[in-house]
C-alpha cells in the first residue's frame, strides 16, 4: 500500500453511510417540537395568505417583473390552490 492509501489517487472510495435511523429521530423531534395542535392545512392557508399580501399593491413595473417571474417558473402563479379549500 502507498502513501495514497488503498486505493489509486482519483478513484472513490467504497465507503457509505446509512443516515436513515437519524432522519427518522430527527423527524420525530420535529413533529414533537410543533406539538399536538399543529395543522399541516392551516399552516398551508397562512403560507397562501402571506404570499398573496407579499404580491399585493404592486405598480405596473413590479407586477410586470412578477409577471416575467411567473412565467420564467421562479414563483408560483398567485391562487395557486395548493392548500386545501
Amino acid at each position: 500500500m502507498s502513501h495514497h492509501g488503498p486505493t489509486s489517487p482519483g478513484e472513490p472510495l467504497g465507503w457509505s453511510v446509512d443516515l436513515s435511523a437519524h432522519e427518522m429521530l430527527r423527524r420525530a423531534h420535529v413533529l414533537d417540537a410543533l406539538g399536538p395542535d399543529w395543522d399541516p392545512v392551516e399552516a398551508l392557508r397562512g403560507e397562501e395568505e402571506a404570499n398573496a399580501l407579499l404580491y399585493s399593491g404592486l405598480d405596473a413595473e413590479q407586477q410586470r417583473v412578477y409577471d416575467e417571474l411567473v412565467a420564467a417558473g421562479v414563483l408560483p402563479p398567485r391562487g395557486g390552490g395548493s392548500a386545501a379549500a
